[in-house]
């Protein structure tokens, strides 16, 4: 019996040891799930198209935006409207062509010379909304000058004339065009030379140990005029003929009572205003004889009265660049998308942008930024556009289309660009559910059955057989 019982400890303990070292073994197989990280969004959000930072890639002031692409400048200062707003001190472009010294210029493009050229440009940036309201005034404050930092760490100094209010300067330099260009995010003034920090000065000065030589060529002595013998008045430039409405475009298309007195008349055309209609029955007329967007040209004019709205935006001064959907696009369209109350108008005030933009400027503005955000007629709804295949892509997934015949119709008021699609906005709703659904599906991927029960219950079983499986706490 003593034997028995010997041979059946031995046997247990045998049993016991197998469980042990294959449920460690499984353990230790078993994939440990480690805390996912969520991958970090490398790609950066569109840059609005109304941003400081495409006005001024797109204005005149064509020297300093190929300096600030030069000087790698442009993901910094997308960070910094990111942060907050900015004002820019666009010197003109005869300041940086004529008016700088030859050497000096060849100095900041020199590639070893790249922190000089940053330096130089983020010191006409101040990291704050500045206009004409917020500069100082003698008239008003007790001093006529203010140091504001710029993004180079160093300070300009804004003052008005003690003379005469209206004459602003920054540092040495006399601002030419005050608020020239307005954007949400920031504001461009014209100045009329090129400012320059004391430490790019003493960079400069330092390879030329030779000579101190001043940067900027210094002016030529004052022209009298030899009928009256008088110092001649330096030549004002004009203020750029078609300057904005006051009125943001959403506030004029919007509905407003009946006795509101009429807009102020903008520059140009036989009574000094814009002759809107006329130019909305141009673009029209050319839609159709361009061919391939007669369905377009139906909705505008006669399933909706979008046709008079634009004629009378235009009328007031508004751009607006209209990206039509051809034939085959608009075919694609189902009679449920067209048949809800003010559907076609929800579809055209998508396609319509508050601005003026040509297939140059769109195709230029992606392929700096990547993508680029559209404000539409239809609120809060953006579109957004990016490069593909060395073209411009609106939207994105099956709700896309191509900048397929560009510059239809381009007058400086309204611009047509012709796509292959016609585009629709994203639906939050449907974008939570099928994140909801993706985040169900990882988690039920995700979740292992444990295997170690199952090895419990077939040790269990076998001990069972021998009547000793009340023996464990497990098998119980």
């Amino acid at each position: 019996m003593d034997s028995q019982i010997y041979g059946v400890s031995k046997l247990i303990f045998f049993i016991v040891y197998i469980i042990i070292s294959v449920s460690i073994f499984s353990t230790s197989a078993l994939p440990t799930e480690k805390p996912t990280m969520k991958p970090s969004n490398t790609s950066s959000s569109p840059i609005s198209s109304n941003s400081v930072l495409v006005a001024l890639l797109d204005s005149h002031y064509t020297e300093l935006s190929e300096l600030v692409e030069k000087a790698l400048l442009l993901q910094k200062l997308e960070e910094a409207v990111g942060k907050h707003n900015i004002t820019i001190f666009a010197p003109r472009n005869e300041a940086l062509e004529r008016d700088l010294d030859p050497e000096f210029k060849r100095f900041l493009l020199e590639p070893g010379n790249l922190r000089s050229l940053q330096t130089l440009l983020m010191f006409h940036i101040i990291p704050k909304r500045i206009g004409l309201t917020q500069w100082p005034d003698q008239s008003l404050d007790s001093s006529s000058s203010v140091a504001h930092k710029t993004l180079s760490k160093q300070h300009v100094i804004l003052s008005s004339d003690d003379k005469d209010s209206s004459k602003k300067k920054v540092d040495l330099a006399t601002v030419i065009r005050l608020d020239d260009v307005i954007r949400p995010d920031g504001v461009i003034h014209g100045i009329e030379r090129l400012l320059i920090p004391r430490s790019v000065q003493e960079d400069f000065n330092r390879r030329r140990s030779l000579r101190s030589i001043s940067a900027v060529i210094p002016e030529g002595a004052p022209e009298v005029d030899p009928r009256t013998h008088r110092l001649k008045k330096p030549v004002s430039s004009p203020s750029p003929a078609g300057s904005p409405p006051a009125l943001p475009i959403y506030d004029a298309l919007a509905p407003g009572p009946s006795i509101a007195p009429a807009p102020a008349p903008g520059p140009g055309g036989p009574r000094h205003h814009f002759n809107g209609e006329s130019q909305v029955k141009d673009f029209i007329q050319t839609l159709l004889h361009y061919g391939g967007y007669n369905e377009m040209a139906d909705i505008l004019v006669n399933l909706t009265s979008l046709a008079t709205e634009m004629g009378k935006l235009v009328s007031e001064g508004y751009v607006i660049t209209v990206l039509a959907p051809n034939d085959e696009a608009m075919a694609k369209l189902t009679t449920d998308q067209l048949s809800e109350p003010g559907a076609p108008e929800q579809i055209m005030y998508y396609h319509i942008i508050p601005e003026y933009q040509t297939e140059e400027s769109m195709y230029n503005a992606v392929r700096r930024f990547g993508k680029v955000s559209y404000d539409t007629l239809r609120l809060p709804h953006k579109v957004v556009a990016q490069e593909a295949d060395g073209s411009v892509k609106f939207g994105n997934g099956e709700e896309s289309a191509y900048l397929f015949d560009p510059d239809i119709y381009t007058d400086g008021r309204i611009s047509v660009q012709g796509i292959d699609g016609v585009l629709f906005p994203l639906n939050d709703e449907t974008k939570q559910v099928s994140e909801t659904k993706t985040i169900s599906s990882s988690s039920s991927k995700v979740a292992v059955k444990p295997r170690r029960g199952k090895l419990l219950e077939v040790a269990c079983g076998m001990l069972g057989a021998f009547g000793h499986d009340s023996h464990f706490i497990s098998c119980q």
